[in-house]
């Protein structure tokens, strides 16, 4: 088995794009339109691992999707967590202050998207 990617309903798909690819510096690999069944998928990846994040746009959603009590975050890492750090501040999304585990030195924090999904950003291990 090979994981191969994460899908995540939106419900702007611009605004979406935008937070994965200027906030997080992900690309886009591919795209698929279904304008007959009123949906469109975004393939975003990092460009090292292969592993991608897919976005469902379902056209005119009717109200915000219930992201449930099961899901937790996606995780994400960077070698500057604290420039990062200030740069999602900057652009006026929702961060958390650094945190670390029990014992240990600040190494994460969380940013939300657009849509309400938590992304862990974690400090690059060497």
């Amino acid at each position: 088995m090979k994981m191969l990617h994460t899908c995540i309903r939106v419900m702007d798909l611009e605004k979406s794009l935008d937070f994965y690819k200027n906030a997080l510096g992900l690309i886009e690999v591919s795209r698929k339109d279904f304008p007959e069944h009123s949906f469109t998928l975004v393939y975003l990846s990092d460009k090292i691992g292969g592993y991608e994040l897919e976005l469902t746009y379902n056209y005119n959603p009717e109200k915000p999707y219930e992201l449930g009590n099961g899901f937790s975050h996606i995780a994400v890492a960077t070698p500057d967590l604290e420039a990062n750090h200030e740069k999602h501040a900057a652009m006026g999304y929702e961060v958390t202050p650094l945190k670390g585990l029990p014992g240990e030195a600040p190494h994460y924090y969380f940013v939300t998207d657009p849509d309400g999904y938590k992304v862990e950003i974690l400090r690059e291990e060497n």
